[in-house]
């Protein structure tokens, strides 16, 4: 049987990585904490398992458990028609959330439940991620976290999910509604794109969708959030910390010296 342990936690992509999670914003012991501390790493001795067991191939949500997320839902994908078009839908959804951001990091707020989230919204990779998460299971879709790391360079990580239908699991980008699928039109896990980098390339659009390249899938960890278990975690808003808030400084001034570990975390 398959040892978890070795592969589970914010270590899995190196020190570095290590570090920068440990100094997350999130409010210790909240939703998107537990999830980094509880990812496993995909790699070829977890694959297996990962795409077997670890994750319920079905939602358990039933109607009526979260109101306002199934009028996301309903609005979301009105007027689909097939199955892949309600993906496609809600991926829509989910990217437009970044147009009403706030921009102020005194101002801006970490954490929140789904509706929260979507209420202010977020330009923030992992409150996207598991707002479409959520809307999926919503949509009767099992879904999941999946973390990326760029482990060749700092401060390069990423979160996107996998949905699951059609028999297999598929990787969405929520935020810059990236559906990836293989060329002939079966959804792609992330497995896939890691092991085949001509089906990241074949996704990359533009400017618009800059963490669509195989460097970015140089590392992947994957995460159970369930919709219908809500009530047993905790939604804590918290405000931008001061590591963060260095690192988003410097990202806004371009990285004069290029792109680096401000704090010695690699060391």
């Amino acid at each position: 049987m398959l040892n978890l342990s070795k592969y589970k936690g914010i270590n899995q992509f190196g020190l570095a990585y290590k570090v920068m999670l440990e100094n997350d914003p999130h409010a210790r012991g909240s939703v998107d904490r537990i999830l980094i501390e509880n990812m496993v790493r995909l790699c070829s001795e977890t694959a297996k398992y990962l795409y077997a067991k670890y994750t319920p191939v079905r939602s358990f949500y039933k109607e009526g458990m979260r109101p306002k997320l199934e009028q996301y839902v309903e609005e979301a994908i009105l007027g689909a028609k097939s199955i892949e078009e309600r993906i496609e839908a809600i991926a829509r959804f989910t990217s437009s959330l970044q147009e009403k951001a706030c921009q102020d990091l005194e101002a801006f707020q970490i954490g929140g439940t789904e509706e929260e989230i979507v209420a202010r919204g977020s330009d923030w990779c992992p409150h996207i991620a598991r707002v479409a998460c959520a809307l999926y299971q919503v949509a009767g879709f099992p879904a999941r976290i999946v973390n990326l790391a760029d482990t060749d360079k700092a401060y390069s990580g990423h979160v996107i999910i996998e949905v699951y239908r059609d028999k297999s699991w598929g990787t969405i980008d929520p935020l810059t509604n990236v559906v990836y699928r293989h060329l002939y039109g079966r959804p792609a896990s992330t497995w896939d794109l890691m092991t085949n980098s001509n089906l990241i390339k074949h996704h990359f659009r533009d400017e618009s969708t800059p963490y669509t390249t195989a460097d970015q899938f140089r590392a992947a960890a994957i995460s159970n959030y369930f919709v219908w278990k809500w009530k047993d975690y905790t939604y804590t808003v918290s405000k931008m910390n001061d590591y963060y808030r260095s690192i988003l400084e410097m990202a806004e001034r371009g990285w004069p010296g290029g792109l680096r570990w401000l704090h010695g975390e690699d060391r």
